[in-house]
């Protein structure tokens, strides 16, 4: 079946000499891995190898067989091209750690035509917006709305954050309940829009304890994810 989808660049890994794997993010296919043979060599081909950096939004047509297997990319194109995404050096290292999170947070094959749009949304807001010094913890946050583990906001004036359950109780009752300047801080950023989220002040400890704190949350409710191996170089630019 041949399909024209946006995509949003998840991840790309050099196979052999020449050739890449590519996971994209689809519009009408949810994630779906590509392989692009001699791409790395190729001078004349209609794919480039540029095309495929981090959270690039592409058009493409591509052939799906939907046997589990690495599909084929017929034709891409960039849909909307970054103004300062990939050349800003805080961006850039925002754009590697978002990468990593979806590859460990997404794994369905299936259409999130939700998902597709506040990823679409968020990346063009980061690249049009200045102060992004909150962006990674608002991005994290509001993400989970479309993994289905945003946390349980009925009992927020509560004390400790229990993250295992996702809920906000009085007391602590396992090893994941957290509370602190950490939950206070969070509680900031839930039901807030991204350009609220930028008016935040929180210290560089502060900022560097949610951010370790939703990790953890991740991890607890999204099989396999693990920590982006970018999460140092994000906290040292930001700290």
């Amino acid at each position: 079946m041949i399909i024209t989808s946006p995509a949003i660049v998840v991840h790309s890994l050099r196979y052999s000499e020449a050739d890449l794997i590519v996971s994209l993010f689809t519009k009408t296919s949810g994630l779906r891995s590509y392989l692009l043979r001699g791409i790395l060599k190729s001078k004349r081909g209609k794919l480039r190898s540029s095309l495929f950096q981090p959270l690039t939004i592409l058009e493409i047509q591509a052939v799906h067989r939907d046997k589990g297997s690495l599909e084929r990319i017929k034709e891409a194109k960039v849909k909307t091209m970054y103004k300062t995404l990939h050349t800003d050096y805080v961006k850039s290292a925002l754009a590697f750690f978002i990468s990593e999170v979806l590859k460990n947070a997404i794994h369905e094959e299936e259409t999130n035509t939700a998902l597709f749009e506040y990823l679409e949304t968020t990346l063009l807001w980061l690249d049009t917006h200045n102060v992004v010094r909150n962006f990674h913890i608002a991005f994290l946050i509001k993400l989970t709305q479309y993994l289905g583990c945003y946390p349980d906001t009925s009992n927020i004036e509560s004390e400790y954050f229990n993250m295992l359950d996702g809920v906000f109780q009085s007391q602590s009752n396992n090893t994941y309940c957290v509370n602190g300047e950490r939950v206070v801080q969070l509680k900031r950023f839930l039901g807030t829009t991204f350009e609220e989220s930028m008016d935040i002040g929180l210290s560089k400890n502060v900022r560097s304890d949610i951010l370790a704190m939703l990790l953890v949350y991740f991890e607890l409710h999204l099989h396999g994810f693990k920590k982006p191996k970018s999460l140092s170089v994000l906290n040292e630019i930001f700290n």
